[in-house]
Formats: structure tokens, C-alpha cells, sequence
């Protein structure tokens, strides 16, 4: 159920500023404003990636809470796992505002933050002192100015990493320069096998997630998936946002930046099912972009991932999105005869081919 403040703040956010409305929500996540049912899970929603045990599959993506500044609350929100981040090793403004759009019509929102955050070191210590209990992972960026970039990802990674679940390389965000260039095959296994150096020197070694893009042919999907074999990482995030503009309606439609929410949920569901044909559940998938109700994690789950993230869902339905996916998701799994999600996993991979 969603809170009073939640039923009565949701339609006085949608006309504030979205970025003031988005501080505003963290605001209430922090002072427990919001419904707190703590993480959902059953004997079907239980679930393991990469070492780490899940009360379900259902999870936060980065860019909610760049800044780790509400991580006890979004534990208590129903999700299985939640991203925070994305952080760079110093503190960034990001790009100039206004620099996140609304797209109501269209259930979506356009967005071109720059990696704006507080810095690794600030991030870090927020983590540091977050409950143990719950798991936590850290999206990975890249400072604009930097003229490595693949060496920030490295700092990142050392400065956050014995603080956090697991760890996600961002190379496929829109809104830094030259940054999806580390896409491609020759500069990807340069730079993952880089990571992989610094995540093997932690004390405790976490999982090291890859995120990419929706903008990609089979064959840049093949190179991915060769570079993420070769590296050894332990899953791949498909997608983040696209620079696609198909099929909109807003009148904010053409502003620049990355696409989220339902538009995008098509063409991240094909990119996902063509990496797991490529992979062959040689490595697992998380699948993000475009959901917004239990169906739609149904359909990620069946197209090939064995987790799956939301944001922009929650823009227009607030933390209720997630209890509804959650739950929804469980009694999908138990209409169609699974005793566990991971049986479902890839089951209709080949509808989206």
C-alpha cells in the first residue's frame, strides 16, 4: 500500500521540476516517508547471481541514488538489490540544467546529468556505513576532464570497492564524451581486464558487472560478449538508455540526451536476447529498460535475464511500482508452473529474435 504522502505527493511531484522533484524524493526516502515493507521474496523469487543470494530478482538501477545518500530506505523498499551511483573518482556537477525531462505522454524521461556526484571518496564513505544486511552494488564512471578514463574506473573501483556488493562499468552512458567508444572490442578488454586487476586485489573480491548500450548491431554485441568471456566479469547489464527517438509523443521528445522507461522496453528486451544467444548462459544477464509492471519482468526474465532493474517506472508510480513488479512477478511464476524464477530464465529467448 502505498503511504497518505505517497498517494497525495505523487500528482505535486509531477508538476514540480523533475529534477527538484527527484531531490525531493530522495528527501523522503531518507526521513522514512515512504512505505517500507523491507525486501519481498518466496521459494519462487529466491534467487543467486554470481555469488550473491537474492530475496528476488528484482532490483534498483543506478541513477536513483547517485550519491548512496538513501541506501538504508531503499533496502526497506521491496527490491532484491539495489545500484547506486554512478560515482567518479572526483566530484563532478554534471552537465548544465535543466537536464532531466518528463515525458508523460510517453511514460519515459530523457536525461543528460553528465555523471553529476559527490566524488568516489564522499560515496565511499557513505557505504561504509551502510547496513550489512541487503546487497548493494556501485555503478562505475568516468570523470569528463579525465584523460584516462579507463584508469578512473580502476580508482573507483579501489576507493568503493570494500564497501559494496558488487561493482557495474559504466561504458554506455550518452552523456560523456567519448565514453561509449570503450564499447568496442580492443579498448573494452583493456579496460575490463583492468578492472578485473584491481577487483582481485581487493580483500574481498566482488562480482563486476558490465552495462551497455541499446544502440548496438549483433556484430558490436558479439565483440561485447567475446571481451566479456575473455576478462572472466561476471554478468552484463543490457540496457542502459538509448539515443533513439522512435515512436515518441512529447513535445520534449527531441531534447538531447538518453531515453528511458516504457519506449525503451522493446529494443533493451531484443539487445538482451541477442546477447543471450550470443552467451549461451555462459554468463548472466540483467535486464533493464522500460519496466514498469510485473509482465514486463516476466518478459525480461523469459527473454534471457536472470535479474532485472527498474527506475523511470517509479517516476510515474512511486515506490508502490516496485511491491507491484515483486509480487505481481511471483504470481506470474506460479500461474505458469516454476517453482523457482531462475527456470524461467531464456524460456522465450527466441520470440525476440
Amino acid at each position: 500500500m502505498k503511504t497518505m504522502l505517497e498517494k497525495l505527493g505523487l500528482p505535486i511531484m509531477r508538476r514540480l521540476d523533475p529534477e527538484i522533484a527527484h531531490g525531493l524524493a530522495l528527501r523522503a526516502m531518507r526521513l522514512g516517508l515512504t512505505s517500507r515493507p523491507g525486501a519481498i521474496t518466496s521459494s519462487r523469487l529466491a534467487c543467486g547471481i554470481a555469488g550473491l543470494t537474492l530475496p528476488n530478482p528484482v532490483g534498483l538501477a543506478a541513477g536513483f541514488d547517485k550519491n548512496a545518500v538513501a541506501v538504508p530506505s531503499l533496502l526497506q523498499t521491496g527490491f532484491g538489490f539495489i545500484e547506486v551511483g554512478a560515482a567518479t573518482p572526483l566530484p563532478q556537477p554534471g552537465n548544465p540544467k535543466p537536464r532531466l525531462f518528463r515525458l508523460t505522454e510517453d511514460r519515459a524521461a530523457i536525461n543528460r546529468f553528465g555523471f553529476n556526484n559527490d566524488g568516489a571518496v564522499a560515496i565511499a564513505a557513505r557505504l561504509e556505513t551502510r547496513p550489512k544486511t541487503g546487497i548493494v552494488g556501485l555503478n562505475l564512471g568516468a570523470n569528463k576532464t579525465s584523460q584516462d578514463k579507463s584508469a578512473d574506473f580502476t580508482l573507483v573501483l579501489k576507493t568503493t570497492g570494500p564497501f559494496v556488493d558488487f561493482a557495474t562499468v559504466n561504458v554506455s552512458s550518452p552523456n560523456t564524451e567519448r565514453l561509449r567508444e570503450l564499447q568496442g572490442k580492443a579498448a573494452l578488454t583493456l579496460l575490463l581486464n583492468d578492472v578485473m586487476t584491481a577487483r582481485n586485489a581487493l580483500k574481498t573480491p566482488i562480482p563486476i558487472f558490465l552495462k551497455i548500450a541499446p544502440d548496438l548491431s549483433v556484430s558490436e554485441l558479439e565483440d561485447i560478449a567475446e571481451a566479456a568471456l575473455s576478462t572472466g566479469i561476471s554478468g552484463i547489464i543490457a540496457t542502459n538508455t538509448t539515443l533513439s527517438r522512435n515512436g515518441l509523443k512529447s513535445l520534449k521528445k527531441n531534447q538531447a540526451g538518453g531515453l528511458s522507461g516504457a519506449p525503451l522496453f522493446d529494443k533493451s528486451t531484443q539487445v538482451l536476447a541477442q546477447l543471450a544467444q550470443i552467451l549461451d548462459n555462459r554468463i548472466p544477464l540483467i535486464g533493464v529498460g522500460g519496466i514498469s509492471t510485473a509482465q514486463d519482468a516476466y518478459e525480461k526474465i523469459s527473454a534471457g535475464a536472470s535479474m532485472v532493474q527498474l527506475y523511470t517506472s517509479m517516476v510515474f508510480g512511486g515506490t508502490q511500482v516496485v511491491r507491484d513488479v515483486v509480487r505481481g512477478l511471483d504470481l506470474l511464476l506460479e500461474q505458469d508452473g516454476y517453482d523457482n524464477v531462475s527456470a524461467a530464465v531464456g524460456v522465450k529467448t527466441k520470440d525476440w529474435l
